[in-house]
């Protein structure tokens, strides 16, 4: 199947694995935590496990933070697919918030947690992004991958990443995308390539 020219291919989005702030529920955001024990055991698990389906993939593309990429390197060995770095693929800047629970979020920073949940999709967090600054990087660099691929391809990614993509791709309020979805490390989404291409930013 074809749309303009390009074939159709899978895109299969992977959160990174488990890392010591997953644990203890701290928002990471653009802060460099590297994967702990888990999340190597759980990288290495989803690699056996797409190699005994005998999972076709062409290229693993990721994130260049190093949760992310760690769990790439351990991925393309079991599967003898290249990874690489790729622009455009990091988790959301949260800035101030990083480091802190949401709760803690909440008790430093009422005003502006209150103004960044109802209004979440244009709302930057102190000092970092909003949703839609998200997404100004993150389309793009996926429609570049899939204009340089004819087959499916991982993309080791984060949370927001993923949740802020279903929800454009099925139109949820982005006030209410995590009452819809809730990406576990390691959880995986598949989506063709042809759903990407159609989005408009």
């Amino acid at each position: 199947m074809y749309l303009e020219g390009i074939y159709a291919m899978r895109l299969v989005l992977v959160r990174h694995g488990e890392t010591e702030w997953n644990v203890q529920k701290k928002i990471q955001g653009s802060t460099d935590i590297d994967l702990n024990a888990n999340g190597i055991l759980q990288a290495e698990q989803l690699g056996r496990t797409l190699k005994e389906n005998n999972r076709k993939i062409a290229k693993i593309y990721t994130s260049r933070q190093i949760r992310a990429k760690k769990t790439a390197e351990i991925v393309s060995k079991y599967l003898g697919a290249e990874y690489a770095e790729w622009d455009g693929l990091e988790e959301m800047n949260l800035g101030l918030w990083e480091g802190n629970s949401w709760t803690e979020v909440a008790e430093k920073f009422p005003i502006e947690y209150k103004e960044w949940f109802e209004h979440r999709r244009y709302t930057r967090t102190p000092q970092g992004e909003s949703y839609q600054d998200l997404i100004e990087r993150l389309i793009p660099a996926l429609k570049h991958i899939i204009k340089i691929e004819r087959d499916d391809v991982i993309i080791v990614t984060h949370s927001a990443d993923i949740v802020v993509l279903l929800s454009l791709l099925n139109e949820i309020p982005f006030n209410k995308m995590f009452e819809y979805y809730k990406m576990d490390n390691m959880a995986m989404v598949e989506i063709d390539s042809n759903e990407i291409i159609k989005l408009l930013l």
